[in-house]
């Protein structure tokens, strides 16, 4: 049994002579330092024992396997003299499996999920996915997969050539057991997945389906360099071989964690994973209750989109309206939002019909009588809501949650016709709301933390990203975006193009920009929802006369074909030069502003920062990293920045503030930085630091120096030469500036965004996590394969860490284990930890 108190590996050899090797890491079972040391210790021992004849790799079956991107002896198992069989159920994802496609053959059950995510974090496969996938499934299937994110399971896998047979999960120990055993009777091939050939279409072929890739990635993600990295080094493993291919992938896997695009998605991937933790309702020990049936009332655009997406995760749902007409028109939508997922393959006739059945169309409120949630989804209208509340709290049961779909109106005029005060949240999903990733759960003063938790397990059993927010006029994505279209609207009166400013906006990476978006969701909603603004935030609302002028022409958007854009019967939108006469009559002021793109992107998204500030400070948002997570999920910002106040503090709230009181004095009060965005400014703090932290007297200093950059200050040891040691950057220093992260830990939450940095030697490159101080004061822990040579260079680093976190306690234990990846490149694994 391998060592490490927080996950191991346990071998049992079998009287067959197979070395069963299963990872034990709860709850995901992660590939840790720990779990690899004892991996490769029960790994080193299967391959010496004389009793031994083959290996077979597999996961504890009681934990799920999860994602990891991790160093692993990938070669050595490939290379190792006795067979290896990976056995997989659950997820084999990124480092999971190319561990899998490093042995010798997969067996897994029809359930088990495989890919490469990588890309998603903004990296590529390190550690030899990049040139055995193409070898196993072919150099189509593995870019979709790759670049896509794309994981196969099931038949699918099975016909890619990924696994090499499918089981039921009691058969897969048993049966990768024997395939095992096979491959060492020679009744099965002995296949190394780096050196197959046969999947691996012709080189003039091969060369198409990679110039094609690369125009779609082009095309599909302009701003992003590191998918068009993944096949450049796809190629080269194609063209000058696999081993040329690793040491490509290795020079690229050290370059691509520096960058702005993994660091934003870095940040983007944990902070999803702490929106469901909130402070004061999920840390108070209460256990989501089983909601059984949903309602759902209203079948229109909204409403039965909510019904699709809960049908579609085995919800049952009734769904409510007021006639037949609009009943039937409501049940009519499900049915097509499932059609179009028969269409695409997603889903079979039978599970079609399947899953209609879970829905039910009443005209009365009686029939809720057993409803454990009602979620209504009607015109945003005060007193229809009111009236239907009222009438909720008469026909649900006790226990029922009352929730809204509403998107701007405050959910405590909605429930004032009410007793139930505790019962009652918003749901706030986003169109088409069975397809968007976001679900805004809305709380009021009086909402039960029971009701938060128990609609936090539903959003995610149907697939959302469930944010909380408090309740206000337009909660935290409309609150903060509202100003989005605003300052567009002003630009456009000022005297800037319209359709430069959605094609700005496009660029920088949001889906469509904010015109477009306009002419999406109607005029009248437009409308509708500017007046809860302007009757709530009437000093920082933008009157712009544009749309009002356009709807007295019939204007209305995509649905009357006029808008912004003219619309051809297939919807596709150009633009319509019959708009110039109505900017021509919303223009107040005479002479024109030329801006650049850079002008329109800051004009239009520095009001969305200002007024996440005012959600931030008003208490509205649990935390910064929630509204970048809202702003990703909820508007398209674009995840590879971040998230809107990650980005914001990428360019420093001083740039930000300067840059709004100078707008501000030029056209008025809605460019006015509040006084959070202000006070932050003045301290040069990030905008995303909790409010304790930002007035901390350490943090002072540290804000100020990361508002100038870590290279910067360090690059200052040019003082040193001229007036010696004081002046000499410390390690610590010297290993952020290197990495070019802040000084200070980021603020998401534990390890949100890692300081990943690189070391490579030889082919084998492993990327590496350092920890925030405040964690490294209770455990700090690194893990590098090193020669001996740079021995001497990290012990010193090391040291000067462990005293700036301000413990004596730490101890250093240095390990040498041989890794044997070919007889040339030897390498030797050093772990540092501290308890």
């Amino acid at each position: 049994m391998g060592s490490g108190a927080k996950g191991r590996t346990v071998m049992e050899v079998g009287a067959d002579g197979v070395a069963l090797i299963t990872i034990i890491n709860p709850p995901v079972n992660s590939l840790s330092f720990d779990v690899l040391r004892s991996l490769k210790d029960n790994y080193d021992q299967a391959l010496r024992r004389d009793d031994v004849k083959a290996i077979v790799v597999t996961v504890d079956r009681e934990q799920k396997p999860g994602y990891v991107s991790i160093e692993i002896m990938t070669d050595t198992l490939e290379a190792a003299r006795k067979p290896s069989v990976a056995a997989i159920d659950g997820l084999a994802l990124g480092g999971g499996l190319e561990v899998a496609m490093a042995c010798h053959a997969r067996i897994s059950t029809p359930t088990a999920q495989l890919g490469l995510p990588e890309l998603q974090l903004g990296i590529i496969p390190g550690f030899g996915g990049t040139q055995r996938l193409p070898r196993l499934v072919g150099l189509s299937k593995a870019l979709e997969m790759m670049l896509m994110s794309k994981a196969l399971k099931g038949e699918e896998a099975y016909n890619s050539g990924l696994v090499d047979a499918i089981v039921p999960p009691n058969e897969l120990v048993n049966t990768a057991r024997q395939w095992a055993l096979d491959i060492v009777d020679r009744r099965r091939p002995w296949v190394a997945s780096l050196y197959k050939t046969d999947k691996i279409e012709p080189l003039g072929e091969a060369r198409e389906i990679l110039k094609f890739a690369r125009a779609q990635t082009q095309k599909r993600a302009p701003n992003l360099t590191h998918p068009l990295v993944c096949i450049d080094v796809i190629e080269e493993g194609i063209i000058s071989g696999p081993r040329a291919g690793l040491f490509k992938e290795a020079e690229a896997f050290q370059a691509l964690p520096h960058s702005d695009t993994a660091k934003g998605l870095v940040h983007i991937f944990f902070a999803q994973r702490g929106t469901t933790k909130v402070p004061g309702v999920t840390d108070i020990g209460l256990v989501p209750r089983r909601v059984n049936k949903v309602a759902i009332l209203g079948g229109g655009l909204m409403g039965s989109g909510i019904a699709t997406a809960l049908i579609l995760s085995n919800y049952p749902v009734i769904l409510k309206e007021v006639n037949d007409k609009f009943l039937q028109a409501g049940i009519g939508r499900v049915k097509a939002n499932l059609q179009s997922r028969v269409k695409k393959g997603k889903m079979t006739e039978e599970k079609f019909e399947k899953t209609l059945s879970l829905l039910k169309g009443v005209l009365n409120y009686e029939s809720l009588k057993d409803v454990d949630m009602v979620i209504e989804a009607v015109i945003e209208n005060v007193s229809l809501k009111q009236q239907i509340f009222a009438d909720l709290e008469k026909y649900c049961p006790p226990h029922c949650i009352l929730a809204s779909n509403t998107s701007t109106i405050d959910l405590n005029l909605i429930g004032e016709r009410t007793t139930s005060q505790d019962r009652i949240v918003g749901a706030h999903f986003f169109s088409p709301a069975h397809v968007m990733p976001l679900l805004e759960i809305v709380r009021t003063k009086q909402t039960s933390a029971q009701v938060i938790v128990d609609l936090l397990d539903v959003g995610k059993k149907i697939k959302k990203t469930p944010v909380v927010v408090g309740n206000c006029t337009g909660f935290a994505v409309n609150r903060m975006f509202f100003p989005y279209t605003q300052a567009a609207f002003l630009l456009v009166e000022r005297g800037a193009d319209l359709y430069q400013i959605d094609r700005a906006v496009t660029k920088f990476g949001m889906p469509m920009g904010p015109f477009r978006l306009a002419d999406l969701v109607g005029f009248g909603v437009a409308i509708a929802t500017g007046m809860q603004f302007v009757e709530n935030f009437p000093e920082r609302t933008y009157k712009s006369m544009l749309i009002p002028l356009m709807q007295e022409d019939k204007r209305a958007g995509e649905a009357t074909r006029k808008g912004f854009y003219a619309y051809d019967e297939k919807r596709k939108a150009s633009p319509d030069p019959e708009v110039k006469k109505y900017i021509e009559k919303s223009r107040s002021i005479s002479g024109l502003v030329k801006l650049s793109e850079k002008d329109i992107v800051e004009m239009t998204f520095f009001p969305v920062v200002n007024e996440a500030c005012r959600v931030l400070a008003e208490g509205i948002a649990v935390k910064a990293a929630d509204l970048d997570i809202a702003a990703v999920f909820g508007m398209g910002f674009p995840p590879y920045r971040g998230g809107i106040l990650f980005w914001a503090d990428s360019l420093g709230s001083k740039y930000i503030c300067s840059r709004l009181e100078e707008w501000s004095k030029m056209y008025g009060e809605f460019f006015k930085p509040c006084a959070y965005l202000a006070e932050r400014a003045a301290m040069g703090a990030p905008l995303s630091l909790p409010v304790e932290q930002a007035k901390s007297r350490l943090g002072g200093i540290l804000f100020w120096a990361d508002s100038l950059g870590s290279k910067y200050i360090c690059s200052l040891e040019e003082w040193s030469k001229m007036y010696g040691e004081f002046f000499k950057p410390c390690a610590y220093l010297a290993e952020r500036a290197a990495m070019g992260a802040p000084l200070l830990a980021d603020r998401a939450g534990p390890c949100s965004t890692p300081l990943w940095y690189c070391l490579s030697n030889g082919s084998c490159t492993v990327a590496l996590q350092s920890l925030p101080v405040e964690q490294a004061k209770s455990r700090f822990e690194l893990g590098y394969f090193l020669s001996q040579s740079k021995l001497l260079i990290l012990l010193p680093l090391l040291g000067f860490l462990f005293v700036f976190a301000g413990s004596k306690n730490y101890s250093i234990k240095v390990y040498t284990p041989r890794l044997l990846l070919r007889p040339r490149y030897t390498f030797e694994l050093l772990l540092v930890s501290g308890r």
